[in-house]
């Protein structure tokens, strides 16, 4: 029995959600997303919340129904709150601008890394080494960072790079005499 599966996805006020088939349309205050679930789970709205069920016992069916649930969720709460990351850049001379839509990016090379911000994300730089991703989509969300992060990621003799606000850098010793 999946746990997180078990618990219906409640649609606060002010969000509205509709289910057609395997589709789940959430609308709300920052804007809309759909999911469409596999055939093995059933999705159903009654009284403000969203449940998910497994059609039948079979593994992928029990596999499907937590990770339909947590979509679901996700899709909830995009619509209403939103998703962020926060990078924070180490070194000396490394520092990020936004320029339009394009994030630009001095990371030590011999150029300068100009990062085409996809739509339904924006990222804005209050400092020189701090980026801020925000919007409603996760996986989208996530993505972005990720792909900033990998221009330069961190090291683990200095520290220097591109790293998550969160994230611990485990540190090495440099060499001895």
């Amino acid at each position: 029995m999946s746990r997180i599966g078990k618990k219906p996805v409640s649609v606060p006020s002010g969000v509205t959600a509709s289910v057609s088939g395997q589709t789940v349309e959430v609308k709300g205050p920052k804007g809309a997303l759909s999911f469409t679930a596999t055939d093995d789970v059933t999705l159903t709205l009654d009284e403000g919340q969203v449940s998910v069920k497994p059609r039948g016992t079979s593994k992928r069916a029990r596999q499907q129904w937590g990770m339909a649930r947590s979509m679901v969720a996700n899709l909830v709460e995009g619509v209403t709150k939103g998703f962020r990351k926060e990078l924070e850049i180490n070194g000396v001379g490394y520092r990020a601008a936004m320029q339009g839509s394009v994030l630009k990016l001095s990371l030590g090379y011999s150029h300068e890394v100009n990062f085409e911000v996809p739509k339904g994300v924006t990222v804005t730089t209050p400092k020189q080494t701090e980026i801020i991703i925000e919007g409603i989509d996760p996986q989208l969300v996530g993505q972005v960072a990720a792909n900033i992060r990998e221009w330069r990621r961190p090291e683990p003799y200095k520290g220097k790079g591109i790293k998550y606000k969160d994230e611990y850098i485990f540190r090495k010793e440099g060499k001895k005499k």
